[in-house]
């Protein structure tokens, strides 16, 4: 990770992060970026879900609770759209049943807040590095269909 940014296997690794809470957005976008990650962050999530859909993100930092289009909602989107994107649920409304919830939809991990910046870096780091052994490169789109040839 001590390589200049544009070298590091995370300088093409997309994250898209969504909370209605700004202040996360804002502490979490630049932390992330200074690993060399691409992020984009956005606090309404019609906006974030129509992202989503133009673009394939490696990882989705999602809030659970929000105006609109709720994180679980958002998640079942990329389940169903987004098949390699990695999905994090971030919540201040966290139980039992909010937890299975997201893992059973098939997020990777579900954080309640407050938590430490460090948790969620390293796990973005860790999935990071696990993509950039297992997965070819991106291609245009994700339709789960195989290539035909």
């Amino acid at each position: 990770m001590s390589t200049p940014k544009g070298e590091t296997m995370e300088s093409a690794f997309h994250i898209l992060i969504l909370d209605d809470e700004r202040i996360v957005c804002d502490r979490l976008k630049p932390s992330l970026e200074k690993l060399g990650f691409q992020v984009e962050a956005f606090t309404d999530s019609s906006r974030a879900v129509a992202r989503l859909a133009e673009k394939r993100f490696n990882v989705l930092v999602t809030d659970l609770k929000m105006p609109g289009v709720g994180g679980l909602d958002v998640l079942a989107f990329a389940r169903e759209h987004c098949l390699s994107t990695k999905v994090i649920v971030i919540t201040g409304f966290a139980t039992t049943d909010t937890a299975r919830q997201a893992m059973a939809g098939g997020a990777v991990e579900f954080i309640p807040k407050p938590f430490k910046l460090s948790r969620l870096r390293d796990l973005i780091v860790r999935i990071a590095e696990e993509s950039s052994r297992q997965e070819p490169p991106a291609g245009d789109g994700e339709t789960g269909a195989p290539a035909s040839g």
